[in-house]
C-alpha cells in the first residue's frame, strides 16, 4: 500500500514538473524576433529571461562564423563579383574582412563552441600553438573574453621586458679599448658590425662546449683565439 502511496505521489511530482517544463518552453517559443525589434510575452520569469539571452548570444556570436564563412565562400568563388553582391547586401565590408580574417585562422576543425567568435578574434594573430594553448586555459577555467585579452596582454609584456633585459645584458660589457677595437676589426673583415660577429663566436663557442665536452672546456678556457680564428 506504502508503494502504491509513494508512486503515486512520485507521479504528482513528475507531472507538475513536466507541466513546469512546458510552461518554460511555451513562454521562450512566444518570443517574436523581426528584423527591428523583440517581442516577449509579459510576466515571464527571470530564467526564461536568460534563456532568451542565451540564445540571443548564440545566433550572434554564431553569425559571425557565418558571415566570415560566407565571404571566403565568396571570394575564393568569386573573386570579381563578390565585393558588388556584398555592397548588395548593405552589410559592412571591413566587418565582414574581419570576420573572414578570424575564420581563415581558425579551421572548423580548431573551433571551439565553448569559447565565442571574440574569444578567437582575441588569439587570431597568434601562432597556431599559441592558440591552442590560451583557447585550451579559456576552455578549462571558463574564462571571459576580456579576462583571456587581459592575460595574453600581460604575457605579452612579460616577454616583451626579458628581451629587454636579454639585450641589456648583451650590449653592457666592460672591456678594454684596445680590446675591443681588436673585436672590431676583426667584425669588420667578416662585414659584419660587432654585436653581430660577436654573437656568432659565442654561438659557435656555446656549440664546441655542448658538443665536444671536456675538450671544448679546455680550447674555450685556454684558447679564445682559436675560436676566433676559426669564425673568422
Amino acid at each position: 500500500m506504502g508503494d502504491v502511496k509513494t508512486r503515486e505521489r512520485f507521479g504528482v511530482f513528475r507531472q507538475a514538473a513536466q507541466a513546469a517544463v512546458e510552461r518554460r518552453a511555451g513562454a521562450v517559443e512566444q518570443v517574436a524576433a523581426r528584423r527591428t525589434v523583440l517581442e516577449m510575452p509579459s510576466g515571464i520569469s527571470m530564467d526564461d529571461w536568460r534563456t532568451i539571452g542565451h540564445r540571443l548570444f548564440a545566433a550572434a556570436d554564431s553569425s559571425a562564423w557565418w558571415l566570415g564563412d560566407w565571404l571566403i565562400y565568396g571570394q575564393s568563388s568569386y573573386p570579381d563579383r563578390y565585393r558588388r553582391a556584398v555592397e548588395e547586401t548593405d552589410l559592412d565590408y571591413q566587418t565582414l574582412r574581419n570576420y573572414a580574417w578570424v575564420a581563415r585562422r581558425f579551421a572548423p576543425v580548431r573551433r571551439r563552441p565553448a569559447l565565442s567568435f571574440q574569444h578567437h578574434a582575441e588569439l587570431a594573430s597568434l601562432p597556431e600553438q599559441e592558440q591552442d594553448y590560451w583557447m585550451d586555459r579559456a576552455e578549462r577555467l571558463n574564462w571571459s573574453r576580456n579576462f583571456l585579452r587581459a592575460r595574453v596582454k600581460a604575457a605579452r609584456e612579460a616577454d616583451e621586458q626579458n628581451d629587454r633585459n636579454a639585450i641589456g645584458m648583451r650590449i653592457q660589457v666592460n672591456v678594454s679599448r684596445d680590446r675591443r677595437q681588436r673585436w672590431a676589426s676583426a667584425a669588420a673583415d667578416m662585414e659584419q658590425d660587432l654585436p653581430g660577429w660577436a654573437m656568432s663566436i659565442l654561438d659557435r663557442a656555446a656549440a664546441a662546449v655542448l658538443e665536444d665536452g671536456e675538450d671544448a672546456h679546455a680550447v674555450s678556457r685556454h684558447e679564445p683565439a682559436v675560436l676566433a680564428s676559426r669564425a673568422g
